[in-house]
């Protein structure tokens, strides 16, 4: 049996994470068991109240706000606990397509790859601007020389993560896992696939 479990983690998404939810699957070729997670990172509006309401399976939260880095890991610790196999992390303000969760797991069910990472077409996003692209594209440079991979997109945080990856990885990084994460692999030989996806209309 194969279980997916899809965790967001959230600090104040009350306005934007039922519409995030709304769109999540709940069934997929290749996956037995679907489960929702989130990790409310000490949020101070309703996130707690709409996830409830939305159907959420599990919700683990920190007291206080402890930064993205420290609640992807507690998801990632959450998922774990609770079997997955495979864990998808995405975020609660719509910049992913949930849609594209298929073509982001097909690696690891077909056991090419351990983790893929959603690759943005950075420079056809019209939302970023161009200072933003140029962080992007440098801080995916840095982490190629330093992981020895060719993800394109290092700072996506659309990826999906086998269960033998997650559990060797690990964030020191307070702020951020995007980086981190991808260098942890590429020194430890952790298969890495990416995946082209359609920028997002905001």
């Amino acid at each position: 049996m194969t279980k997916l479990v899809i965790q967001i983690p959230c600090y104040n998404e009350a306005k934007t994470l039922g519409i995030a939810l709304a769109e999540l699957p709940r069934e997929l070729p290749g996956v037995d068991v679907i489960e929702w997670l989130v990790i409310d990172d000490g949020s101070q509006d309703e996130t707690i109240a709409v996830a409830r309401a939305c159907g959420v399976d599990r919700i683990v939260r920190h007291p206080d706000n402890q930064g993205l880095a420290k609640a992807f890991m507690t998801g990632i610790e959450a998922s774990l606990q609770a079997g997955a196999d495979i864990i998808v992390n995405t975020d609660a303000d719509n910049q992913y397509c949930a849609a594209d969760i298929p073509k982001l797991i097909a690696p690891i069910l077909a056991g090419t790859a351990d983790i893929t990472i959603g690759a943005r077409p950075i420079a056809k996003t019209q939302h970023f601007s161009p200072i933003k692209k140029l962080l992007q594209k440098f801080g995916s440079w840095v982490v190629r020389l330093a992981s020895n991979t060719n993800v394109a997109d290092a700072p996506s945080g659309f990826r999906a993560l086998s269960r033998n990856a997650a559990m060797q990885l690990n964030v020191f990084n307070e702020y951020t896992y995007t980086l981190e994460t991808i260098i942890q692999a590429g020194q430890k030989n952790i298969a890495i696939a990416q995946c082209q996806f359609a920028p997002i209309v905001t």
